[in-house]
């Protein structure tokens, strides 16, 4: 059995061979194409069917390729196959556009929902007989009944209205030759501009604010000289250059009626006295020259340099020290310059080390890197001990109540491993590099020399009772190997005349 090849199929056997595989009716808008698959298919080429598409439907593919509307906006690269979303073949009355307009994203499109938009309804801005792209996006298109400007303000209402509520309008204002500033940019339009007047609107100061002008025009219209936007009760008055009182530090900040009582502006007192009478803490003490301590910025700070003007530099905390907490009341001068005379109470030590601070402490701090140097008591810190943190050794403040005894420190080390089997002087064995490392000579330090298997035992196979007071252990050989006397005695307790300390099998006599 042969078979025919495609290419021997004339055009009209072709035709009609595609006609009978076609696998439905096209829907009424594509049926003038039905007899004509080329339009749509190429032949043996499935892949080439979205160019056919777009070839017919050029604005679509305007969008496509400027990534624009909802077509050009679509990222997946399925839904970019019209196949996926206009299904053909399902009859003439097929609907080859399924669209929900309840649940379309309207941010795939040129024209995000915000503000009123997302609550407005489809047919307000898509007229039925019109496809969706048809709609304008200009504002006018939909709010020309919202006009209040009478098209006086042109077409570009976006330029001064949100989306969120029509009737809340934003204009820049910075764009024209009055830009607001201050209060003027909480002014409603309206104010300034009665009638939707918005041309040759006048900017002099006094046209809006005849009425607030307490001044009766004695100082004439130029409001601007003194006044400011930022608030009519706010002057721009020079105090440094129009009088002969510069105004500095804590000044520049008072109200005027706090030193111009009423409407004295003229022959005013210049002395610090006259106003500042009731915060005179010292009571007339220092008479009435206050500038000779305090300062204008704040009349609390003074100029007193305690460094200059009296024997006791403050140095480190001090600096920051209210001047009461050395100097209760009014006292002065004779004050007592050791620091016990003010941290008495902050002796931890309890007069353990005696009223000479300093010798440990410093001002910057009185916990900051305290200096004390141990090697000038009984107990000098070495190796390991040099890098252990005080605490370790000293529970409370009270340094000397401290123990120099290894035990007193080391108990828990000793409950581990010798269990006092070894007694409490520790320092026979170990030292202050690391308690792990012990050096103990027993050849020299005791009367009994280690040699044969002695040499290799464990401290605790001899030491194995608990010690109270001194180390006292019987060096006879029976001591430790009665288990060991099979003699049962027969030969006396002098084990070594027969046995060897290499092994207690091995006899003196065997060769």
């Amino acid at each position: 059995m042969s078979f025919l090849s495609i290419s021997n199929i004339n055009a009209e056997s072709l035709e009609r061979l595609e006609r009978l595989v076609m696998p439905g009716e096209l829907s009424s808008g594509h049926a003038k194409y039905e007899k004509d698959c080329t339009k749509c298919h190429k032949r043996f080429e499935k892949g080439a069917q979205d160019d056919l598409c777009l070839d017919c439907h050029k604005k679509i593919a305007r969008d496509v390729k400027k990534k624009k509307g909802f077509h050009g906006k679509l990222t997946n690269i399925d839904d970019r196959k019209c196949s996926v979303c206009h299904r053909e073949h399902q009859g003439r009355d097929a609907n080859i556009v399924p669209f929900d307009r309840d649940t379309f994203d309207h941010s795939k499109t040129n024209f995000s929902l915000n503000g009123a938009h997302e609550i407005a309804g489809c047919s307000d801005c898509h007229k039925k007989q019109d496809k969706y792209r048809k709609a304008s996006m200009e504002c006018v298109s939909c709010h020309k009944q919202d006009d209040a400007h009478h098209k006086r303000l042109g077409k570009q209402c976006k330029d001064c209205h949100v989306e969120t509520v029509w009737g809340e309008a934003y204009y820049n204002h910075e764009k024209t030759d009055f830009p607001l500033k201050a209060m003027h940019r909480n002014v409603r339009c309206i104010e300034c501009h009665p009638n939707e007047r918005y041309k040759d609107t006048p900017k002099k100061c006094i046209t809006c604010h005849k009425l607030d002008d307490v001044h009766k025009k004695d100082h004439g219209e130029k409001c601007e000289k003194c006044h400011t936007e930022n608030i009519w009760s706010e002057i721009t008055f020079d105090h440094d250059k129009d009088t002969k009182y510069k105004l500095e530090g804590r000044h520049q900040s008072v109200d005027c009626q706090a030193c111009h009582k009423g409407d004295v502006y003229k022959k005013l007192s210049k002395k610090c006295y006259k106003c500042h009478k009731s915060e005179d803490a010292h009571n007339d003490l220092f008479g009435k020259k206050c500038r000779t301590c305090h300062i204008t910025k704040v009349w609390k700070k003074h100029i007193f340099n305690h460094d200059k003007d009296s024997t006791f530099k403050l140095k480190g905390k001090h600096k920051k020290v209210d001047c009461v907490a050395c100097h209760p009341g009014k006292v002065y001068q004779k004050l007592d310059e050791k620091c016990v005379a003010c941290h008495k109470h902050d002796d931890s030590h309890n007069g353990q080390e005696g009223n000479d601070c300093e010798e440990c402490h410093n001002e910057r701090g009185w916990n900051f890197q305290v200096f004390f140097d141990h090697d000038l008591t009984a107990f000098p810190l070495l190796d390991g001990h040099a890098i252990t943190p005080c605490e370790e050794c000293h529970i409370t403040n009270a340094y000397q109540d401290a123990e120099t005894k290894c035990y007193s420190c080391h108990k828990k080390d000793d409950d581990e491993f010798h269990k006092m089997r070894l007694g409490k002087n520790c320092a026979l064995c170990h030292n202050a590099n690391s308690w792990k490392k012990w050096i103990f000579d027993h050849d020299e330090q005791t009367d009994y020399k280690l040699d044969g298997a002695h040499k290799g035992l464990d401290c605790h196979s001899c030491h194995n009772v608990k010690i109270v007071k001194e180390i006292k252990l019987d060096t006879k050989c029976i001591s430790c190997h009665a288990e060991d006397d099979h003699h049962n005695g027969s030969f006396g307790k002098q084990c070594e005349r027969c046995h060897v300390t290499d092994s207690f099998k091995k006899l003196r006599l065997q060769k």
